[in-house]
């Protein structure tokens, strides 16, 4: 197991993410932590949660683009992880999108809040749940077996989106959301999908 972690804590933007955590949890202790601010970061890591969910859906499993260009970036934040599920380097979501992208929320969440230091928590919520996202998701992966009921859970889950059906089983760091939106199912009442691992072919 000590291999496993040291191989997912060194992994390049693993090692950036957790050192911007760092940087964030810091800045609001020398700023003075406050229970406001504890609520910001929970509020992260639940927008988080909906943010995964809505980007995986809907736009990770878009159709084939025409574009060449847009093609090629789907295809390196998702579509050739289905097509090569345990390779190491497709496993991460690179920072030059992850991170463009939480600076989105974060901007909204200022124009909503008007307050930089709370931002910086929402901000710090978001950075954590993306971290616990890529180390689920890398225990998906990899021959781990998770010690709770819920990590098994969770890992079967991720598992059934890449080998049954890829329309069903979004949620990564927690499949709770696929509940509200009715794509946690049952595999026994879903059908094997022939592109589960070649999202090109989605007609």
């Amino acid at each position: 197991m000590k291999g496993y972690y040291k191989e997912f804590l060194l992994f390049p933007d693993i090692t950036i993410l957790i050192g911007l955590i760092f940087l964030s949890i810091t800045y609001q202790v020398w700023h003075g932590l406050t229970w406001a601010a504890v609520a910001c970061l929970a509020l992260g890591l639940l927008v988080f949660m909906f943010s995964e969910y809505m980007t995986h859906r809907f736009v990770f499993h878009l159709k084939p683009p025409k574009s060449p260009i847009l093609l090629k970036m789907l295809k390196r934040l998702h579509y050739d992880h289905h097509t090569n599920p345990n390779d190491l380097h497709l496993l991460f979501l690179p920072l030059w999108y992850s991170l463009p992208n939480l600076s989105v929320l974060a901007v909204i969440f200022y124009l909503i809040a008007g307050d930089i230091w709370l931002t910086l928590a929402f901000a710090a919520g978001l950075k954590t749940m993306l971290f616990l996202y890529e180390w689920k998701h890398y225990v998906a992966h990899r021959p781990i077996k998770p010690k709770s009921r819920f990590g098994i859970w969770v890992k079967k889950m991720h598992i059934l989106h890449h080998y049954k059906n890829e329309n069903f089983w979004y949620g990564v760091s927690t499949p709770f959301v696929d509940v509200l939106f009715g794509t946690l199912k049952d595999e026994k009442e879903v059908e094997t999908s022939k592109t589960a691992k070649d999202l090109e072919k989605r007609a």
